[in-house]
């Protein structure tokens, strides 16, 4: 009988285990534009194996005309490392927006071969917009309290005098009078709605099972909404729990669930939602007004295969106004945003055809501590949780 160390996978050499082990690509290039190597995060980052990428040449893999084969020639005469900002190296097969960093360096051991890093801004950018997206949701918190007091008052006047006439009013008047009433009634709907990002009451915050309000989540979508719609799930049962407040989260999760059914309805049977959840280390946020960096390993995702969202919108999707249906309000989205960030977290949306995803990046809940005063915090302020509003 073969013993269990017979199948232990072998130890690779120490410089390639510290390869694998850096979270950024890394290509090794050689003279003829052929990839000779690259490590496990390169793998991901082309979404095919090592192997394959070695019977490749770089420029089979990046746009054409990338300045990625320019400034490997350029490393390549000067014999100096040099550095590349926000450069686009995204294509059909990995994606249309995949803007990188890119360090390249001559390798003196090996005359002519390049070491190429790539070094994603996907978090970097996020956590900017981010903040972007803070700026506009205290915006919208002023000009809802504006609208409350100058736009709520005369609207109830106007609809009063309207019911006035409406009962001395013809059958054909009546018509008129009763329009008036049913769009005044619209526009406080709508105020009505815009007040919830006013309310700056403290939200009390608690560990929460993620898992829980996924599975709340996705049994309220299949009983209405998501009815014919197959859900897959990809959870991390290890998973820590979550610093938040959990009716505020499922409102969350409704919104981004409920966009999803929106957006893969047309697709009958191949209508697909997929929850994911995972722990990512390292991404920490610094947030304005505070000396510390809060760490967001904990990840929550909502996938469709559905159309995508225009590449247009993607910069202001969480905006408010923001809106790809017809009979939308663009609220929605600009509501999760401002609960996620009022719980010290990020959301983002990468979108392609048949595939869609927001991805949210949360705390931990840690017993070391206990959770920040929300009455003092310097981003937008918490709000409790209302019905599920239209969003995308």
């Amino acid at each position: 009988m073969n013993s269990a160390a017979e199948f232990r996978r072998p130890v690779p050499p120490l410089g390639e285990a510290i390869l694998n082990a850096l979270p950024n690509p890394v290509l090794l290039v050689a003279p003829d534009g052929k990839i000779v190597d690259a490590n496990i995060a390169a793998e991901s980052f082309f979404e095919i194996s090592t192997q394959f990428l070695k019977r490749q040449s770089l420029k089979e893999l990046v746009p054409f005309g990338s300045p990625l084969l320019a400034l490997i020639d350029q490393v390549r005469a000067s014999g100096s490392p040099v550095n590349e900002y926000k450069v686009d190296l995204g294509t059909p097969r990995i994606g249309g927006d995949r803007q990188v960093d890119l360090h390249v360096a001559p390798l003196a051991e090996r005359p002519g071969h390049i070491v190429v890093m790539l070094q994603e801004r996907t978090i970097a950018d996020k956590m900017d917009r981010q903040l972007t997206h803070r700026s506009a949701a205290r915006s919208v918190i002023a000009l809802a309290a504006m609208l409350a007091h100058e736009i709520k008052n005369p609207l109830s006047g106007i609809r009063g005098a309207a019911q006035l006439l409406e009962q001395q009013a013809s059958s054909e008047d009546r018509m008129l009078t009763r329009l008036i009433c049913d769009e005044a009634d619209r526009i406080v709907t709508l105020v009505d709605r815009m007040e919830v990002f006013g309310d700056d009451r403290p939200v009390a915050r608690g560990p929460v099972n993620i898992h829980s309000v996924l599975d709340h989540v996705k049994r309220l979508a299949q009983s209405g909404f998501a009815r014919n719609v197959k859900f897959v799930e990809d959870y991390d049962p290890s998973l820590p729990p979550v610093l938040a407040n959990q009716d505020q989260l499922i409102q969350v999760f409704l919104n981004l669930v409920k966009n999803a059914a929106e957006a893969v309805a047309d697709l009958g049977s191949d209508a697909e939602i997929q929850l994911t959840t995972a722990f990512r280390p390292g991404v920490r946020l610094s947030v304005p007004g505070k000396k510390t960096r809060v760490s967001l390993p904990l990840e929550f995702c909502v996938k469709d295969n559905g159309s995508g969202v225009p590449e247009d919108l993607l910069p202001n999707l969480f905006d408010p106004f923001v809106t790809t249906k017809q009979t939308g309000s663009g609220l929605g989205l600009a509501l999760v945003a401002k609960i996620v960030g009022d719980h010290g977290g990020i959301i983002e949306c990468e979108s392609q055809p048949r595939k869609t995803t927001f991805r949210v990046l949360m705390p931990m809940y840690s017993t070391t501590k206990p959770p920040p005063d929300q009455s003092k915090r310097d981003d937008v302020p918490g709000t409790p949780a209302p019905a599920s509003q239209d969003s995308r």
